[in-house]
């Protein structure tokens, strides 16, 4: 594969505010909006516009200050979705409307209630109205993964003789898994006229654990816009990662070679930013920007990161803007952890007495649950064995 450039549409701002508890005020969207694209997004999806006078406000006010990435509305295939997505998007520097339309049958029968016949008809003409709009167009067929191959390739191919310069192929209820949707992008690249003129987009939920794997499998089969979201958040379980698909890109070069514009070392910032937004922080063992993500409590994983953090972490802290990375002290730590930190408070023990206070540790941890400085003060001070020491002032950290 040769290296290209790969574009980060970013959702956040629409798709994962749509996540329930994840809503934010037209000024918070602003503030996320600023720093999505010092992050270096391509595209930044800043809302639904038909959906509430709220959202209208928060595009139009995106699309006049922020400058960087293009500025897309989502709509659907109706004239006065568009119109409206249009019309808030009038001010942007470089403007898309993102269209979405439904191709699977449950969705056309249960949902929409029209034929395919009629889904094509609106397929055409919404994106041919949207072109006449904006810069440019996006189209979705809605549940493409649980879309009939045939009349997927049928719609995509109506979508761009009508003007879509970019399709999105959605995994919209996180049903696919790597190996079939990575199938579905070499379809359509393969059986649609004009599919090599085009980019293809991925848009990934996570209701299976799957998103960030199915988004690296379409980069795979020649995708080369992922959707995703800051830490993940979105509809149900979730949207891709956009930290993850980021980090996978960065510590798999070699099997995906591709360029990107994302500043990775902004990447915990910004997740945090999100965090203290929507008022809930990712789980801790969240990749990336999880808090446990570069922690280590285990002791031989101590003893290796003392020795090298190659030999337990597949990045640096630093390359994505985490602090640093975080020896937790517990009952599955070792002498090297422990030799460590005391070092850091000030404590030079020798073997012998190490072998001491790390017996009294150990006896400590399985009791309780964190190990605080003050306890390993405490624990120092107080151990028969360690009478004649010399200790420096001990630092004591607050807690």
């Amino acid at each position: 594969m040769d290296q290209q450039r790969l574009h980060f549409f970013d959702t956040t701002l629409r798709d994962g505010e749509q996540s329930p508890g994840c809503s934010m005020t037209q000024h918070e969207k602003l503030a996320m909006a600023h720093s999505l694209a010092d992050l270096g997004v391509d595209i930044l999806e800043a809302g639904f516009a038909i959906a509430s006078d709220g959202d209208f406000a928060a595009i139009e006010t995106i699309s006049r200050e922020i400058r960087g990435p293009r500025i897309a509305s989502l709509a659907r295939s109706r004239r006065e979705d568009i119109e409206r997505a249009g019309k808030a998007l009038e001010k942007a520097a470089r403007s898309r409307i993102h269209i979405f339309l439904a191709s699977s049958d449950i969705h056309l029968q249960y949902k929409l209630r029209i034929s395919r016949e009629e889904a094509l008809d609106q397929a055409a003409q919404s994106v041919s109205l949207a072109k006449g709009l904006v810069d440019e167009v996006e189209f979705s067929p809605e549940d493409s993964t649980r879309t009939d191959p045939d009349f997927l390739c049928k719609i995509v191919s109506v979508a761009i003789e009508a003007g879509a310069v970019i399709i999105n192929l959605p995994d919209t209820v996180g049903y696919t898994v790597p190996d079939d949707y990575s199938a579905m992008f070499r379809m359509i690249r393969e059986r649609v006229p004009g599919a090599d003129k085009v980019t293809l987009s991925s848009h990934c939920h996570d209701d299976l654990g799957l998103a960030v794997a199915n988004t690296l499998a379409a980069i795979d089969a020649g995708a080369r816009q992922v959707e995703c979201t800051i830490n993940g958040i979105g509809e149900r379980a979730g949207n891709a990662a956009l930290e993850e698909v980021a980090a996978a890109l960065h510590v798999r070069a070699d099997r995906y070679p591709v360029t990107h514009g994302l500043k990775l070392d902004h990447l915990y910032p910004i997740s945090q930013q999100l965090a203290g937004t929507i008022s809930f922080a990712p789980s801790p063992n969240k990749a990336v920007v999880g808090s446990n993500a570069f922690a280590h409590e285990a002791g031989i994983h101590q003893h290796g990161v003392l020795s090298n953090p190659l030999t337990y972490e597949i990045m640096t802290p630093a390359s994505m803007g985490v602090p640093a990375n975080r020896m937790v002290l517990g009952k599955h730590s070792g002498r090297h952890a422990l030799r460590s930190r005391l070092e850091q408070l000030g404590y030079h023990l020798g073997s012998d007495d190490l072998e001491a206070a790390y017996r009294a540790f150990t006896s400590l941890a399985d009791r309780k649950k964190a190990i605080y400085d003050q306890d390993l003060i405490n624990l120092v001070a107080h151990h028969e064995r360690h009478e004649d020491l010399i200790a420096t002032e001990p630092v004591v950290e607050s807690h």
